[in-house]
């Protein structure tokens, strides 16, 4: 099946280093960040999940949790976790999936349906790289998908998250390069006499359809 912005993330049941989940129930009232591996013991993966476990607190403020999904058994993330923290500095503090038989990459829409479980390399799995960030409702709100050979920048997503809630909250848009606490866009749905109401302080407008407030609070 195919992801699309907007849509229900599909719920699974799945093995984890933290137990058995069902996905939405284990979502509750939080965002999520759901990211996933093309295999166990690669290079360029080590370095991003300890990076995650370093920002948790980052997302653990903004009511965020975050999950990873490598296409291999439970039991040899086990095995990695302790790399990562040996070589990262940063004991893996969220759970890892174990998908082996690749169905909640099938799931995802981030291999081919017909690829098989068992025995694979990396490069077999290539396309799952993705990132799916998921709002409370349990719809897919954004998604990042990146090669094997590019670390993804999750600064970045934390600042895509950041923008996902102040819309979500606020119903504001952020333009180009936008960092939290800079100006933010009223969206053209919002007329001026609607835009003076909620914005009592005033805007800016450059254009009609290109209206600049600061960032509510």
């Amino acid at each position: 099946m195919s992801i699309r912005l907007g849509e229900e993330a599909p719920d699974f049941t799945a093995e984890t280093t933290e137990g058995t989940i069902r996905f939405h129930e284990w979502i509750g009232d939080h965002w999520v960040i759901l990211f996933s591996h093309p295999k166990d013991f690669t290079p360029v993966c080590t370095t991003e999940l300890g990076y995650m476990a370093g920002l948790k607190p980052e997302f653990d403020k903004r009511n965020t949790k975050i999950i990873g999904l490598s296409v291999d058994p439970v039991s040899d993330h086990q095995k990695w976790v302790k790399d990562i923290e040996e070589t990262q500095g940063h004991k893996i503090n969220y759970p890892l999936i174990g998908d082996p038989d690749l169905s909640a990459a099938k799931l995802y829409d981030m291999i081919h349906p017909n690829a098989s479980g068992g025995p694979r390399t990396a490069a077999d799995n290539a396309t799952v790289r993705s990132v799916f960030l998921i709002g409370p409702d349990k719809k897919v709100k954004a998604m990042l998908v990146y090669p094997m050979s590019a670390g993804r920048n999750f600064d970045e997503v934390l600042r895509l998250l950041d923008s996902l809630q102040l819309n979500a909250k606020y119903t504001v848009a952020t333009p180009v390069n936008w960092k939290p606490g800079e100006d933010v866009i009223i969206p053209t749905s919002v007329s001026n006499d609607d835009a003076m109401r909620k914005y009592p302080q005033g805007f800016k407008t450059v254009k009609p359809y290109l209206r600049y407030v600061a960032q509510p609070r």
